[in-house]
């Protein structure tokens, strides 16, 4: 079986071993000349402060020197304890802009590589291109000879506007026919 005192002292051991953490917010005792002071550093401070004035108005001037020594040290761990924290958050803005310039180079660099497959892919040089079949060539380069490709006979050209006029008897004959068929219709 194990003492109280073995595990009190393990106890004390873990809480002392912690990381300085957030001392800003941290609870503290102190022991001063007057007794206990419990606070956080600002609170101890101040209440430091308070008994120093009340002291000198006392006029006990080594109860001030002792008020004001406690309350310096605290004021140093005060001061320390907002440099780190300070200094924390400048390494970590100091980060958040290296994070956010590699996202813009990787973001810019994208851009330009689907910016050139774009344009790539729209001019048909850089396409892929058919495979092409060499073949022997006779002399006509291995065409056939289509009718179309024969020399022609030469017609002789017909002035569109000279038509030939067609005679008034045979205006008469293409109408007569349709005027029998309008009789035919309405029998």
């Amino acid at each position: 079986m194990r003492s109280s005192k073995s595990r009190s002292r393990s106890k004390s051991n873990r809480n002392n071993n912690r990381s300085s953490g957030n001392i800003i917010n941290r609870v503290f005792d102190s022991s001063g000349p007057d007794g206990k002071v419990r606070g956080t550093p600002q609170q101890i401070i101040d209440k430091y402060n308070q008994l120093a004035r009340d002291s000198q108005l006392s006029n006990d001037r080594v109860a001030t020197e002792n008020f004001q020594q406690h309350s310096e040290h605290y004021l140093r761990l005060l001061n320390e304890a907002q440099k780190e924290v300070e200094a924390r958050r400048e390494q970590q803005e100091k980060e958040n802009r290296e994070r956010q310039a590699d996202r813009d180079r990787e973001r810019a660099q994208r851009q330009e590589r689907e910016a050139v497959e774009a344009a790539s892919s729209a001019d048909p040089a850089n396409q892929d291109q058919p495979d092409v079949i060499e073949t022997s060539q006779d002399e006509s380069g291995g065409l056939v000879e289509t009718p179309e490709d024969a020399p022609r006979a030469k017609k002789p050209r017909r002035n569109s506007r000279s038509r030939p006029r067609k005679a008034e008897g045979e205006e008469a004959e293409q109408a007569a026919p349709s005027e029998d068929a309008d009789q035919t219709a309405a029998e």
